[in-house]
């Protein structure tokens, strides 16, 4: 029997498994409550988590054997980092396993937002013909303005510019730009610069206290009127009063969203407006996707109880 015991709070792909199995004891606690974690995780040397776990400072602070945290995928923001740190605990995500699948979502929202396919799909459903009403807007020949130049960005990019659009970038860092010109897209180094030119406004970038509501009242405002926003990020990025405001008033002509400030945000007026496109952070949920963060958090796991170079560290 291995010395080292490893925690599953929100299930994962059977591939990771074996990975795992090879040098420890693995137990799947999926849908494990927080108060029951904060109990039992004093007993695990690693834990592999998803979105729903929140590995607050108080369940960090009982766990007294734990050496790594693996998020199985990108965003880290349910983990208090720096509680991890003070413990001295390594955190490592999977941030190559769903930049397709998102990139791909994030497509496919600009479609659905462009032609109102959800609304006609519910129509038809309900029996009714509202081909008069869904006059939409075509992709080829608009602008995308893309914030945040990392891999699901970039790859948005990519597609959009298949689909004919033109593409602007901008990044808070000089070498996210720098990389973003590289590929034969426009960048600017403002986001006024990007907000008053796009027609179409994707954002992939992490919640952090700089990019918390990013988008607000007065970043609308900024926008060219009949502006399209799309985010498949983080919950947070964006102001959702001012967002509904901006859709009230035509400011903005309509939003596809995958991710909210409260997940499940319930059917707020947001999510429940005509022009809102509104799906379940669904952005990484393909089997790809999955079986590749999967492999990748247990391979990176694997290697923190080793004491092994790490790929994908982030503290």
């Amino acid at each position: 029997m291995s010395d080292w015991k490893v925690i599953i709070t929100d299930g994962l792909s059977k591939k990771a498994i074996p990975i795992l199995e090879e040098v420890a004891d693995v137990d799947d606690r999926g849908g494990i409550s927080a108060e029951e974690l904060a109990q039992v995780i004093g007993g695990y040397d690693a834990a592999i988590v998803r979105g729903r776990t929140k590995m607050r400072a108080n369940i960090l602070e009982a766990a007294k054997k734990l050496k790594v945290i693996g998020r199985a995928g990108v965003g880290v923001d349910n983990i208090d980092l720096s509680a991890a740190q003070q413990r001295g605990i390594t955190v490592v995500n999977a941030p190559t396993a769903s930049t397709l699948a998102v990139a791909e979502l994030t497509i496919g929202l600009m479609f659905a937002v462009a032609r109102f396919i959800p609304r006609a799909d519910a129509g038809m459903k309900a029996g009714q013909w509202l081909k008069k009403q869904l006059k939409g807007t075509e992709l080829n020949g608009k602008t995308l303005g893309v914030i945040g130049l990392g891999r699901i960005g970039t790859a948005v990019a990519e597609r959009a510019a298949a689909l004919g659009m033109d593409v602007v970038g901008y990044d808070a860092f000089d070498a996210a730009r720098a990389a973003f010109a590289t590929k034969g897209f426009a960048v600017v180094d403002s986001l006024d610069a990007l907000y008053r030119q796009v027609d179409y406004l994707t954002l992939h970038i992490p919640l952090t206290p700089q990019t918390r509501n990013l988008l607000d009242g007065q970043a609308f405002g900024k926008m060219k009127p009949g502006v399209r926003l799309i985010c498949a990020a983080r919950g947070g990025v964006i102001d959702e009063t001012a967002l509904l405001g901006a859709l009230e008033s035509g400011q903005v002509a309509g939003a596809a969203l995958d991710v909210f400030a409260e997940e499940p945000p319930g059917p707020t007026a947001l999510v429940s407006h005509p022009n809102v496109v509104a799906t379940p952070h669904i952005g990484a949920q393909t089997k790809e996707a999955q079986d590749r963060a999967a492999v990748d958090i247990a391979t990176e796991v694997v290697a923190a109880l080793k004491g092994e170079t790490l790929r994908w560290k982030v503290i």
